[in-house]
């Protein structure tokens, strides 16, 4: 008898902690519907830039194959291959086109970029493109040494760069840099790669910098007031 009275105690004490009894509060029981998820079907809209036509000069052949682009013109040949997202196609007047294939918003992004380097390699393999440097600094010299680029940048050796097949580099005054070539990716990486060296500093503008960047200066520290 006194076992069934303290297991009936502690069920229902176990039940009032539970329910929160004890403590003055009620639970009441909520049914509970199904829950359902709703279709909706994203509308992108079309890239300003992808959907601008590409002009293919008389001297320029395009090769097209499936997803892949072979360009070739006076100055050199490029490829690239599309992906699944975008589609380029050619019209009877002979200009691009670079549509979306599906309507996601990765075809969106993608169609917008393709457009973009589709016109690159165009221009490049007709007209090509340059990148500029200037040498900024107090014993600072660029000189060509065979296929090398030799710059004197203030270290206690000479930094040599190998000039990578299809580019072409000038150096006017010992201290302005022409990098020109076809492959506009090429041309900027080889760039960026020569200003990497001694980047411009913020307070006297020394190092190496793009012929059309503009360098924020910087205040320097003033000396004690006497």
């Amino acid at each position: 008898m006194a076992s069934s009275l303290t297991s009936s105690f502690q069920t229902s004490s176990f039940r009032s902690v539970f329910l929160g009894e004890r403590n003055g509060f009620s639970v009441s029981s909520v049914p509970v519907s199904r829950v359902g998820f709703v279709k909706k079907n994203i509308e992108c809209k079309e890239s300003r830039i992808g959907k601008q036509a590409i002009e293919v000069p008389s001297n320029v052949t395009i090769t097209l194959e499936g997803q892949g682009l072979k360009v070739k013109g006076p100055l050199g040949e490029l490829s690239l291959n599309y992906p699944r997202e975008v589609k380029v196609e050619r019209e009877e007047s002979g200009i691009l086109r670079v549509r979306k294939a599906v309507e996601t918003r990765r075809a969106n992004q993608m169609h917008g970029l393709f457009r973009t380097l589709t016109d690159n390699m165009v221009v490049g393999v007709s007209k090509g493109f340059e990148k500029r440097l200037q040498l900024v600094g107090v014993g600072y010299r660029a000189m060509l040494e065979g296929k090398d680029l030799v710059l004197s940048l203030g270290f206690s050796h000479p930094v040599r760069m190998t000039i990578p097949n299809g580019i072409q580099v000038k150096v006017e005054d010992n201290t302005r840099i022409v990098v020109s070539g076809y492959d506009k990716s090429e041309i900027g990486q080889f760039a960026a790669s020569i200003r990497k060296w001694r980047p411009p500093e913020p307070y006297k503008g020394k190092g190496v910098k793009y012929a059309d960047e503009v360098i924020r200066r910087k205040e320097g520290k003033a000396g004690k007031k006497k």
